[in-house]
């Protein structure tokens, strides 16, 4: 259900400052009170009352000490795959007397670390903030970019910062011939929709390795009605998928009874435009029966020839937990 409250944007697109996709945060004027790399993390900010460090009190974010010298403090944030910017979230959740009055974000695309003084392109207009706040901001440049830089005016503290926008990633030829890893997040491949992702961390479905924990993964809660659940998934790019990987790693008690994938290759659209194509769409992987806490390979003899798909639906019967999901193939 799409909260009113929340432009489209972060539905409709794909946070490209995750480091599930590789982002990180590089290099930052100051980091006194809180780290830099707390505001790129998934996870919503938390706040622990009673928990204090070295240099003060704890908080889930990027935090600057007092500034008494004039000036303000910036963070530089590398995208692990370039795109284009339609929209982003500079949250100060918990941040009540210490968030920064105003913030600022420009970009650059450059394959070398930019300096921070250097010639930046406004993304963001010097934009005032809130205490405890989700401040969303479209963003109408067209162009890909991979390096940001967040200025806060004059100092203080940032909870999450979330970018959201299309992966822009230029192939090697070497790539072009050989097999990727289509659905991969580092990659560029994203989740558009999902019916339910009541516990766990559902953007891990497409990160790397196995699943560490029963959190680490997309976990429905039980379902009680007819049905069965659903996730769609687009690719990073066009491909033709040869096989496929269902991991249902650290999920015992609670993994799904069986899966089926549909697939097709379809234009980047608004969110209940594809929810409503997918259910139409013809099967890759007929009905499979899982197991617990194990790999499942599927290989050229399970999949169905679509040719070149860009999406893909993953189902699940009836409900239950997957910790990675990968298919494999070469570009269209």
């Amino acid at each position: 259900m799409r909260d009113p409250n929340v432009p489209d944007f972060v539905y409709d697109y794909v946070n490209l400052a995750s480091p599930l996709m590789g982002a990180q945060a590089v290099l930052a004027s100051d980091e006194f009170f809180a780290a830099k790399e707390r505001v790129l993390q998934d996870e919503p900010a938390v706040f622990k009352p009673d928990v204090f460090d070295d240099n003060g009190k704890w908080m889930d974010g990027w935090e600057t000490r007092r500034r008494r010298n004039g000036g303000n403090d910036w963070l530089l944030i590398r995208l692990g795959v370039p795109g284009v910017v339609k929209g982003v979230d500079i949250d100060t959740s918990h941040f009540t007397g210490n968030y920064p009055p105003a913030a600022q974000i420009e970009a650059i695309f450059s394959e070398e670390t930019p300096d921070p003084n250097g010639r930046w392109r406004p993304l963001v207009r010097t934009t005032a903030l809130n205490p405890s706040s989700h401040h969303y901001v479209p963003v109408g440049d067209l162009d890909p970019v991979n390096w940001l830089k967040l200025s806060i005016y004059p100092d203080g503290g940032v909870a999450r910062l979330r970018v959201y926008g299309v992966p822009n990633r230029d192939w090697t030829d070497e790539e072009r011939r050989g097999e990727i890893e289509l659905s991969a997040a580092k990659h560029g491949g994203r989740i558009i929709a999902y019916n339910d992702a009541h516990y766990g961390n559902v953007m891990a479905l497409l990160s790397e390795g196995r699943g560490r924990t029963m959190g680490d993964g997309w976990e429905t809660r039980r379902r009680r009605e007819p049905g069965n659940d659903w996730i769609i998934v687009a690719l990073a790019a066009p491909g033709v998928v040869d096989r496929i990987e269902l991991d249902t790693a650290r999920f015992k008690g609670n993994f799904p009874d069986s899966c089926s994938i549909q697939a097709a290759r379809v234009e980047q659209g608004a969110q209940q435009s594809l929810i409503t194509q997918s259910m139409f769409w013809p099967e890759l992987l007929a009905p499979q029966k899982l197991e617990a806490d194990a790999i499942h390979g599927f290989g050229a003899e399970a999949i169905a020839r679509l040719g070149p798909i860009s999406h893909v639906r993953l189902n699940i019967f009836p409900d239950g937990g997957v910790s990675r999901l990968r298919l494999f193939g070469k570009l269209a």
